[in-house]
């Protein structure tokens, strides 16, 4: 479900992760929250590559944050999925720079995906210039089916955050306070 004002269909959103959609702080490598104990519940990366291969880097990189938040495989498989579509978009149809970042739903039941870019390219980029038709034009289909609800959103300086949200029942809960761990 594409949504145009707000990461939610309701409007309603932690505070760790109402930045995915409000903004991007270059150079910050991950921001406060928690998820109940001391993993972050936000994620960005450092300055990412505007070349194809960051593709699989920025798959590494979220691979590596779902394992820490404990969200199963087969969630995470969607996750990832949605992570290569919006990056691939940045890099073959905006603007560097290109930013990864993934919020952690407080509940740990959803995570939401933005990739922040330089806004619109003048011209398509040669990796998708290079593909015949048949070859690509499905990433938002799949970013529909996959997400709960979606969208994007430009701030200052040209910049523009693709995100999505998307459900992870599966997670495995964090141990809050009273837990012992």
């Amino acid at each position: 479900m594409y949504c145009s004002q707000s990461l939610s269909p309701r409007g309603q959103t932690s505070a760790a992760c109402a930045t995915v959609a409000g903004g991007v702080g270059a150079g910050t490598d991950a921001l406060p929250g928690s998820v109940g104990d001391d993993r972050p519940a936000d994620y960005m990366s450092p300055c990412l590559a505007h070349r194809p291969e960051s593709v699989g880097l920025a798959r590494r990189l979220a691979r590596s944050v779902l394992r820490d938040w404990r969200i199963d495989e087969s969630a995470a498989a969607s996750v990832l999925l949605v992570v290569s579509e919006l990056v691939t978009n940045a890099v073959q149809y905006a603007r560097p720079p290109l930013y990864l970042r993934l919020c952690r739903e407080t509940a740990g039941l959803q995570v939401l995906v933005g990739i922040t870019d330089g806004g619109r390219a003048v011209r398509t980029g040669d990796w998708a210039a290079s593909c015949a038709a048949e070859e690509h034009g499905r990433g938002m289909s799949i970013i529909d089916a996959l997400a709960t609800c979606y969208g994007s959103r430009s701030h200052g300086l040209g910049l523009t955050t693709h995100w999505a949200r998307l459900a992870v029942p599966n997670a495995v809960p964090a141990p809050g306070p009273s837990d012992g761990v």
